[in-house]
């Protein structure tokens, strides 16, 4: 029992900084009514700027540097409120949440690019000393970080209920509108409330820094047992928040302590990894249907809708005009160049997975990256270990990234937009952590092997013996098999959204309220969208292990798939074209890779670009790059229709 107490007891530190980015996810919402995915870079870049003011070079004492810190963290709020929140206080809640995604890429680049990828040791402000508590020695600076953390929670709940500042902002968030015809202004209240949550954020990863692993990689997902705190406290009490998120943190060490007995599940004789993910997946999804599969709302004074889904009018010409460019370029670029244009055209199926789940149907999946690996996991298992070859073995690879796609998706089926967005989150760190570092059926430290592709002796992998024209590795065969994978893919998705499928998903997307009364099928819609988004992003993954000859945990990550994610945005989340043009500035695609063979410019500028870059299509371009050509040409042809301009000179000379 005293093992226990004192795991328990230890777990308090990691409890904190859990409980303290719930508190100011809490505040978020309260003033913005945003949820902020960010919150956990926000704490990352206090504890950096800290280790930067106190290291040699600076080296500031200890009040100094909090003073500074202190006031990076109101910089940092002031950015949220005049950057993001306020510019999209009319736009919907889920736009709100992608333009926070684009927040934390850039703090996570921006944090890369300046101290490295290297972990970081933070000199210690709290006490180190131990005391003794039931016979067990109990260090003090978990405890003492605890109870600032705790105090901080009782001393907003008394904020918000006791003071004119908290009246207005409850306000606020039940309802916007109200709130404007009383007086109030939403902008101020979210400005406050936004610095707020900040320096909360921030100060709470500082003192929690020198207790855990200060880098790039462990602060930002923070953010999601932090989600599950808050959910459990509704999004509205910062006390709830806290306790919940000091819970975690003492089952996460608990789970830790039980890790070492002989009666826990191993895997290749190590502790099985991943436990307190699937426990916190577990919690949300429980949190979601305990209230009601809603994270609180408010009245907007203005929503907009989702980016246009336009209606694909010709396939076939775009098809083999793709087909040709992409053979010849696969045969004249060098090996890597080749190289890249595979994985741009691999990049370009996952998002199309994106496009008819997220564009056509409005669900929100942070998943479908990880379901890529889980096919690439299947795949290389299949082969190895039962000998099921090309074409069988990717084909059930495929259907198995389906049925956990499916399976996953039937714990937040009841959810869509922001709700569906935090789910699939803690889904993207679960199977990261649970599936991928399994040593015994994930991809472990090694990665899972996977064989070159064969049918009937012929070898379609790349080491084919056709090498192109400069005759380098990767052979251009595998290339044109991903090449017809790839427009076959998308020529089925754009089939979709000319069918009646595709119309009762727009239906769905747009109010599913509305939709269920025009007798639409809402659950089976969603499910089978789910489905074909999991199938398209297994292909994918089988086409990724192929490619690479085996896969591995680092290109499945949640923080990869975030990337991904706003190139998306970027590019067009509801265009077959923007899946297209994601995939070439996908991370290690055709763009991303020219960048660093011509400029040295290598991915964490592009990550920083595409952070900046998805904040802004969220604000002046929702619709992406390729919505907005789609508009323009529109545009031109309605004029030319109505006469109401000449035909350009280029058009003249082709007789057009």
């Amino acid at each position: 029992m005293n093992q226990i107490f004192l795991f328990a007891v230890l777990g308090l530190g990691s409890g904190a900084l859990i409980a303290g980015t719930a508190v100011g996810l809490v505040v978020f919402h309260r003033g913005a009514g945003v949820v902020n995915l960010a919150a956990g870079a926000i704490a990352m870049i206090a504890g950096f700027a800290f280790w930067r003011f106190r290291t040699p070079g600076l080296s500031l004492g200890t009040g100094p540097a909090l003073v500074l810190c202190l006031l990076v963290c109101v910089l940092v709020g002031l950015f949220f409120e005049f950057v993001i929140f306020r510019p999209l206080r009319t736009a919907p809640p889920l736009a709100k949440l992608i333009a926070t995604l684009g927040a934390l890429l850039l703090a996570q680049a921006g944090m890369q690019l300046t101290f490295g990828q290297s972990p970081r040791t933070e000199p210690s402000i709290l006490p180190t000393g131990r005391i003794e508590m039931f016979g067990v020695g109990v260090p003090t600076d978990g405890l003492v970080l605890a109870g600032i953390v705790l105090v901080t929670a009782l001393l907003l709940a008394a904020l918000y209920r006791w003071t004119l500042f908290g009246l207005a902002t409850r306000a606020g968030s039940e309802s916007e509108v109200y709130a404007t015809l009383f007086g109030l202004s939403p902008n101020v209240l979210s400005g406050i409330n936004s610095v707020l949550a900040c320096v909360i954020a921030g100060m709470v990863g500082v003192l929690a820094a020198p207790l855990i692993t200060l880098d790039t990689q462990t602060l930002p997902l923070v953010v999601v047992p932090a989600l599950a705190a808050a959910l459990l406290a509704g999004f509205t009490s910062p006390v709830g928040a806290c306790a919940a998120g000091l819970g975690l943190g003492i089952v996460q060490s608990l789970l830790y302590y039980a890790s070492i007995q002989s009666w826990f599940p191993k895997s290749a004789g190590q502790p099985m990894p991943g436990v307190f993910d699937l426990v916190v997946f577990l919690v949300i999804i429980g949190a979601m249907y305990w209230r009601g599969n809603r994270i609180p709302g408010r009245g907007e004074l203005i929503e907009q809708r989702l980016p246009l889904a336009p209606r694909p009018e010709r396939l076939l010409q775009p098809a083999l005009i793709a087909a040709a460019l992409g053979v010849l370029a696969l045969i004249v670029f060098p090996g890597d160049f080749r190289q890249a244009l595979m994985n741009s055209m691999i990049g370009t199926i996952v998002v199309l997975s994106l496009v008819l789940l997220t564009g056509f149907v409005g669900q929100v999946s942070v998943m479908q990256l990880a379901l890529s690996g889980v096919a690439g996991l299947a795949l290389s298992h299949l082969a190895v270990d039962l000998g099921i070859g090309f074409p069988f073995g990717p084909i059930i690879a495929a259907v198995v990234a389906t049925g956990v796609g499916v399976a996953l998706a039937m714990g937040g089926l009841r959810a869509r937009g922001v709700d569906l967005a935090v789910v699939t989150v803690a889904g993207a760190v679960m199977i990261q952590n649970l599936l991928f570092a399994n040593p015994s059926f994930g991809a472990g430290l090694t990665g899972a092997p996977i064989q070159e592709p064969k049918l009937l002796g012929l070898n379609l992998g790349n080491q084919a013996s056709f090498r192109g024209l400069d005759g380098q590795l990767p052979s251009p065969v595998l290339g044109f098999v991903v090449l017809a994978a790839a427009i076959l893919l998308c020529v089925m998705v754009s089939n979709v959204r000319r069918s009646g499928l595709g119309r009762r998903m727009l239906a769905v997307r747009a109010n599913e309220r509305a939709a269920a009364a025009a007798s639409v099928n809402v659950r089976m819609v969603k499910l089978t969208a789910f489905a074909l988004a999991a199938f398209i992003a297994g292909v994918a993954g089988v086409l990724y292990g192929y490619n690479f000859g085996g896969v591995s945990a680092g290109r499945f990550s949640a923080l990869t798939a975030l990337s991904l994610i706003a190139f998306a945005y970027i590019s067009g989340i509801s265009m077959v074209s923007g899946a297209v043009l994601a995939g070439f500035l996908a991370v290690q695609g055709l763009a991303q890779y020219a960048m660093l063979k011509w400029f040295g410019i290598n991915g964490n500028w592009a990550n920083l670009f595409a952070g900046v870059a998805l904040i802004a299509n969220v604000i002046f371009v929702p619709a992406g790059t390729a919505g907005m050509q789609y508009a323009k040409r529109r545009r031109k042809e309605t004029m030319r229709a109505a006469g109401l301009s000449k035909p350009s000179v280029l058009g003249r000379v082709w007789g057009s």
